[in-house]
């Protein structure tokens, strides 16, 4: 009895912390109209925060405290509204999505500027420790109870306060209703003498304040052997089960769901590791709250799920002709014929990696930028493209490239089976979830791939053709993207890129119709997967292997992000997306240690400009007007709709 009564006692600690986050996650989304994904790196920046002010800087606990919630986050709030997401009120959910996505990543490049070093452990004692290092408790339910740390009780109790007093000031408060309101329309919030900017600076400000709280609460809690930014990142981002159980709206409803998410996990943790392999046990605590979100965003009616805000509706991308794909593969393939005779090993190798990057951004190109289909996992099926070459036919026949394929293409089509009626921001987090299982549950599981090996993966033996070195091995990676590209620019100009236009467009039109919404996404998925599953080959062949650390989250998410920034409709863009996202951790480590973290500045300059630029740099009009890209493939200026012939036929 007494371990069950320990395992609940966690579960709702546990479960306390999410609900803090999910509820900052649900007043931020009500109030801005906006989702965001970087609510766990605002948490961790306030847990590191607090270190540097408690442990470091010998701030008094609750002037720490203080400072970070009440001064520190909401001037951070205040500053990322004014900066990223005051012009992109009423945009795509696909673009705002972007938006704090890269948010995300500039808050993980801070903390590694200022607290990266590995010779300073950043532990963090936990609440109420007296002088001799114990912790103040108290002992329930006679011998056979459980022993309660007054911490657990603290955090417990301010999350029900947090859920319960901001219920009430969102519907019982004029400044509440006005916060909820300026998302539908600000406007008429305008016309009775509000003021919208201010209603969602507010909004944006507590958000932050919550996700300090929460922050500030789990530091103690996660910090005794030293706190990491990946792993407060990812903890917070479980609140995002909560947040989704609440439909984005109802704050007790995601109380419940973060306190049944916590005793979900705490119980699967304490009972199922005698059941399962070792290696699975050995990530419980990662794989149970990402699928209890996979399972929720399946139940819950898909009704109900309706993104807040207006949608605005964007030109289609101009279509590639023929002339112009087959012109710009010429034009990749003889640049990296030119390269690859004037650069040395270690450039070789990053283009040859930006190269195989570059196909899993043309599968990005066709289905979100296409299609409309957000995916935040595209690395996943990269990583079972290059899993499934390495397991066959000695990881290097052309036999196994096509099974990887295959393979790859088989499992995007099972993801898009159960996801078929999600899209926008339900679609992403069900690709989330589906990245983070399969790379706690099979990439990171040491029964599949022993810890800190990788599966060996050769780089392809075509018939007839002897490959040697890495200046061939960068040929004929730059022969394949260029395939790609042109096989994206077919699909582009075909009936079928017609329809996922279209669908991207207006689902409610396309059904209207009578065109299957259903078919389309599973095909483009598969497509898509197949993709990117050709690319993990390439990627994986030229390091010769396949790792954990290639697939993780982050990396998904760095790569979606620099193709939006060129343009994530253009397949330059796509090119120009994959070589960014190989090319600058190798320029990280030729620069000065004060830049720790060039992706992090490379990713806040690219969403200010993304947040001025729906369809990033390429799209931009004074590039568009003075420089012909090599496909031809700019965006649809807003006065060439009507001249777009493939669209005029569709």
């Amino acid at each position: 009895m007494s371990v069950f009564l320990s395992f609940t006692v966690l579960g709702i600690v546990t479960g306390a912390v999410y609900g803090i986050l999910a509820t900052g996650l649900v007043v931020t989304y009500n109030t801005t109209g906006v989702f965001n994904f970087a609510q766990g790196a605002v948490g961790m920046f306030a847990a590191f925060s607090y270190w540097q002010l408690w442990q470091d800087w010998h701030w008094p606990f609750l002037l720490a405290i203080v400072f970070i919630v009440f001064v520190e986050a909401p001037l951070l709030a205040v500053v990322v509204e004014f900066v990223l997401f005051r012009r992109i009120h009423g945009a795509s959910v696909e673009r705002s999505l972007m938006v704090s996505l890269g948010l995300l990543v500039i808050l993980l490049g801070v903390a590694t500027i200022f607290w990266s070093s590995p010779d300073i452990v950043r532990s963090v004692p936990a609440y109420f420790t007296s002088a001799d290092g114990t912790v103040a408790s108290v002992h329930l339910f006679g011998a056979n109870g459980v022993t309660i740390q007054d911490q657990q009780i603290l955090i417990v109790v301010v999350a029900a306060v947090v859920a319960v007093l901001l219920g009430v000031f969102l519907r019982r408060f004029r400044l509440g209703v006005a916060m909820r309101a300026v998302v539908d329309d600000p406007e008429l919030v305008a016309m009775a003498g509000a003021k919208p900017f201010r209603m969602s600076q507010t909004g944006w400000a507590l958000g932050f304040m919550l996700a300090a709280v929460a922050g500030v609460l789990i530091a103690p809690l996660v910090g005794q052997t030293g706190l990491t930014s990946t792993q407060l990142t990812l903890l917070a981002l479980n609140g995002f089960a909560a947040a989704v159980v609440g439909r984005l709206r109802n704050l007790p409803m995601t109380f419940v769901g973060a306190l049944a998410l916590g005793l979900v996990t705490q119980y699967c943790v304490g009972y199922l590791p005698g059941h399962i392999s070792p290696g699975l046990a050995s990530v419980l605590t990662e794989v149970v709250p990402v699928l209890f979100l996979f399972v929720v965003l399946l139940v819950i009616p898909a009704a109900r799920l309706s993104p807040a805000g207006r949608l605005a509706v964007r030109p289609p991308p101009r279509v590639v002709t023929a002339r112009q794909s087959a012109a710009g593969a010429l034009v990749l393939v003889a640049g990296m014929v030119v390269l690859s005779a004037m650069v040395g090993a270690t450039a070789l190798s990053t283009l040859s990696q930006g190269m195989a990057l570059g196909i899993v951004g043309l599968s990005l190109v066709l289905l979100v930028g296409f299609a409309g289909q957000v995916s935040l996992c595209q690395l996943t099926f990269m990583g079972i493209g290059a899993f499934t070459m390495g397991k066959v036919f000695g990881g290097d026949s052309w036999w196994g490239l096509l099974l990887a394929v295959v393979v790859s293409g088989a499992v995007g089509a099972l993801v898009a089976l159960p996801a078929l009626r999600l899209r926008g921001l339900y679609l992403a987090l069900a690709t989330f979830a589906f990245g983070e299982v399969m790379y706690s549950a099979f990439f990171d599981n040491s029964s599949v791939i022993s810890d800190g090996t990788s599966i060996g993966v050769g780089r392809l033996r075509l018939p007839f053709v002897h490959v040697v070195g890495d200046r061939a091995e960068l040929i004929e990676v730059a022969v394949a993207a260029a395939f790609c590209a042109v096989v994206v620019g077919l699909v582009r100009r075909s009936a079928f890129g017609r329809r996922l236009v279209a669908m991207s467009d207006s689902p409610a039109a396309f059904a209207t119709v009578g065109l299957s919404s259903v078919r389309t996404k599973v095909i483009v998925f598969t497509l898509s997967a197949a993709m990117a599953g050709l690319g993990g080959v390439f990627y994986a062949g030229q390091q010769g292997g396949i790792g954990a650390n290639d697939v993780q989250f982050i990396g998904s998410l760095t790569l979606l992000l620099f193709v939006a920034i060129w343009g994530i409709r253009t397949l330059t863009g796509a090119l120009l997306g994959g070589l960014t996202a190989a090319a600058l951790p190798v320029l990280q480590t030729h620069l000065p240690t004060s830049l720790a973290d060039l992706t992090g500045l490379a990713a806040g300059i690219g969403i200010v400009l993304l947040a001025r630029s729906p369809d990033g740099i390429l799209g931009m009009a004074w590039l568009t007007n003075r420089v012909h890209l090599p496909f031809g493939d700019a965006p649809a200026a807003a006065g060439e709709l009507l001249l777009d012939r493939e669209v005029a036929r569709a």
